[in-house]
């Protein structure tokens, strides 16, 4: 928890407010310009009333009160702000400034990866930055207790009120692994507005007595000082009263009215009592006084961050009552969220804070008030350039290769997590989580090794003496959520940005059922886009959990890792190849230009002499590397005369491949059996041998690993892929080696049976496989 400095000075409020106006214009013409560019295909859009309503906060929060190790998610639409403000404090050049929305300049949503003035936190899927600091807070808690005290820190998401719909941030809320994270503060943007309306009941009680409940510490800044102290004076009770009672709809008109209209309007419905109270009030202050919202008082702002400081125990959330458009010509205009100011709009604006055409760009002169405060800001708060991730002792395997015997390959990496406990240099910076899932996930022995993790020591009441040692305290390298996959991911995510927030690099391995990665995708999506690294096991998979039945049957999740940028998709089959997977997975974590790895894993035992034979054929060091590359021949049937034909699988389905691949042989058939332990890889390295070629006119492309594995004498043969997931997951394979191609899949909901059951249902048993060659080789005569 950040400690209070009771000797800090904050700038003078006037000079603060200065700050404010030009943010405000350089947010606004910032969209202004981007829309005035040459026109496109579509708008380009921005958010000026959004943006608006967010200019007070962020300046209060940027020039009075962060420091240069807090972190702060903006809200997706106020992105100009950030910029206006990262512009006045020296971060961003002024080039920028005309390049919103445009390849190459400022996003349409802060981007850790993509902006050139670094946000903390990507922002854009609603919901997600609002909890991301959060994740964020619990990741520093994790590393204090791990690594020794880090330097204070503040993590603060600043949100829309709309945007508490979304069900994900209070999933994150309701976890007790955030409980305690005092560190941590939601500023919630009450404007009353959503896209399309003003929301007629957006319940701020309610919303207050759930965090609450939750709980958080909860704090306001609903009515600014003028309007607090009409209040005070006699008769302000009945004005505090009228103004409470008024529905947001009728309160949001007065933003658009001014005169005898905004007091005829105000007035409808008050009673006597407020009447007399306004009626020596002239029109102009009246307007001034009843929109007087403590979302737009920067004294009353800091003074509220400051509550949330004397917190140390609890999150916080401060609602800030806010008006969309605030300061603008539309505001409380409640169609005003796309709305753009017309060029005559344009030009008041500009006029009103003091500057014109040839100055509107300017920063402030560097020895006004406005102008230190902005330099001093700049040099504590600005984003130094990231560090390189450190290269780790990653061992090439942390067990004996396995060629005999029989084991899954979720049981094969619960033994290779273990293992990897006791390497010094890797073991002490890997921490699992997993959505209360973790014995059935295979956890079990990296927790009795490592032990889960609690900010204090948990008395849980004799657990020392049971088989799974499950007794929280500070030493524990395992985090516990409940049942929420979008939890999971957000974790996930901030722990694997460790490296970047918090100076230490940490080595995040998650657990989930594999069906249910696609409970979490959004989050899973984030924490990709924000190029945090960590790896997920997705175990098990696919209907070969049959018993199960079809709610817990995976079957697009392979195509969902295949396509997700900065990933790499593996489905191993054999406990070694596991082993070597996981071992590069946690080395990619580190090195420049490295992944995330999404492992998709079973349950099933699966004999592994078929491995053992291919280990004596090649040796270990080959197999590895072809393991690696994302594929080897597991079976391997060069050309003996016989019409042949190439079996292709990954995963649990190697079993079938290989039995198939025997009756064929009884059959007269010669099949080789590829086994392609990452499809992701070998298909991203078949793509960049053609993209190649297409992008150099060479002509031709490069030859690639899948190529390598089926020579040219074998690539007229017929293929039959295999997979325990969608057909089309394996349907590239012909177009790479020029050849016809069956795919077999899973194209239809699972249920209930035995694994031949679901394999003969779904058609991807040795018997489709057999028959799909024999398919094949008939067409050829």
């Amino acid at each position: 928890m950040p400690t209070i400095d009771p000797s800090a000075t904050t700038p003078a409020l006037g000079s603060l407010r200065e700050i404010e106006q030009r943010v405000l214009w350089l947010a606004t013409r910032i969209i202004d310009a981007a829309n005035r560019r040459e026109k496109g295909e579509v708008k380009v859009g921005g958010h000026q009333a959004s943006c608006a309503s967010m200019v007070s906060v962020m300046t209060a929060l940027w020039f009075g009160h962060i420091g240069g190790d807090d972190k702060v998610a903006v809200k997706p639409h106020a992105s100009p702000v950030y910029h206006a403000i990262k512009y006045l404090t020296g971060e961003l050049d002024r080039s920028y400034l005309t390049t919103l929305r445009q390849r190459g300049g400022l996003q349409a949503y802060p981007s850790r990866t993509k902006d050139p003035d670094v946000s903390d936190f990507s922002t854009g899927s609603v919901g997600l930055g609002a909890v991301a600091p959060l994740f964020s807070a619990l990741t520093r808690r994790y590393v204090a207790s791990h690594f020794g005290e880090q330097p204070d820190a503040r993590f603060i998401a600043l949100v829309g009120d709309a945007e508490l719909d979304e069900g994900n941030v209070w999933e994150a809320i309701a976890d007790p692994a955030t409980k305690g994270l005092g560190s941590f503060t939601m500023v919630v943007d009450l404007n009353r507005q959503s896209l399309d309306r003003v929301i007629p009941e957006i319940a701020a009680v309610r919303l207050k007595r759930f965090f609450a409940d939750a709980g958080w510490h909860v704090a306001e800044a609903k009515y600014g000082s003028r309007l607090t102290s009409a209040f005070a004076r006699p008769g302000g009770d009945a004005l505090a009263a009228h103004i409470d009672a008024m529905a947001n709809e009728a309160y949001q008109a007065l933003f658009g009215m001014s005169g005898e209209r905004l007091r005829s309007k105000f007035l409808d419905g008050a009673d006597e009592a407020v009447a007399r109270f306004v009626s020596d009030v002239d029109d102009d202050e009246l307007e001034s006084l009843v929109t007087d919202l403590g979302g737009h008082d920067i004294g009353l702002l800091l003074e509220t961050f400051r509550e949330c400081d004397r917190e140390p125990d609890r999150p916080s959330v401060v609602f800030a009552y806010t008006i969309k458009g605030w300061g603008l010509p539309i505001a409380g205009d409640p169609l005003n969220h796309a709305a753009l100011l017309t060029p005559d709009q344009i030009d008041a604006v500009r006029a009103q804070v003091g500057l014109d055409e040839a100055t509107e760009w300017d920063r402030f002169d560097a020895d006004s008030a406005p102008g230190r405060i902005c330099a001093a800001v700049g040099g504590s708060i600005n984003n130094p350039p990231p560090k390189p991730r450190p290269i780790l002792p990653v061992p090439a395997a942390a067990r004996a290769p396995m060629g005999s015997g029989s084991t899954s390959s979720q049981e094969a990496f619960g033994r290779v997590l273990a293992s990897l406990a006791d390497v010094e240099g890797v073991g002490e910076r890997i921490v699992t989580a997993a959505p209360d899932v973790s014995i059935s996930t295979n956890l079990g022995g990296w927790i009795n090794k490592t032990g889960v993790y609690a900010p204090v020591a948990v008395d849980d009441h004799g657990g020392a003496e049971r088989l799974l040692k499950w007794a929280p305290g500070p030493t524990g390298q395992h985090l516990e959520l409940g049942i929420s996959e979008m939890n999971l991911f957000m974790l996930l995510g901030q722990l694997g940005l460790g490296h970047d927030h918090h100076d230490q690099h940490l080595l995040p391995i998650g657990t989930v059922y594999d069906p249910f990665v696609l409970r979490g995708l959004d989050a899973f999506i984030y924490g990709l886009y924000n190029d945090a690294r960590f790896i997920v096991a997705g175990t098990p998979s696919g209907v070969t959990l049959a018993p199960e039945g079809g709610a817990h049957q995976s079957t697009i999740t392979a195509s969902v890792g295949a396509e997700l940028p900065n990933l790499n998709y593996a489905e191993p089959a054999y406990g070694t190849e596991v082993d070597w997977l996981l071992c590069d997975a946690i080395d990619q974590l580190s090195r420049p230009g490295g992944t995330s790895t999404y492992l998709r894993l079973s349950t099933r035992p699966i004999d592994q002499s078929p491995f053992g034979d291919a280990l004596d054929r090649l040796g270990a060091d080959p197999l590895r590397a072809q393991v690696l590359a994302g594929g080897y021949r597991l079976i391997d049937g060069s050309d003996d005369g016989r019409p042949g034909v190439t079996i292709v699988t990954t995963g649990v389905m190697a079993p079938e491949a290989v039995t198939a691949a025997a009756e064929l042989d009884r059959e007269g058939v010669r099949a080789t059996v590829v086994h392609l332990t990452s499809p992701d890889r070998v298909y991203q390295d078949w793509r960049a041998g053609y993209r190649t070629a297409i992008s150099s006119a060479a002509g031709a492309a490069s030859s690639c690993h899948l190529q390598r594995l089926i020579p040219e004498s074998e690539r007229s043969r017929p293929v039959v892929s295999v997979h325990d997931a969608a057909s089309h997951s394996l349907a590239w394979i012909g177009s790479a080696l020029g050849t016809r191609q069956y795919t077999l899949g899973v194209d239809r909901f699972g249920e209930s049976g035995t694994i031949a059951d679901l394999h003969r249902a779904t058609g991807i048993s040795v018997d489709d496989v057999v028959n799909a060659a024999l398919l094949g080789l008939g067409e050829d005569h």
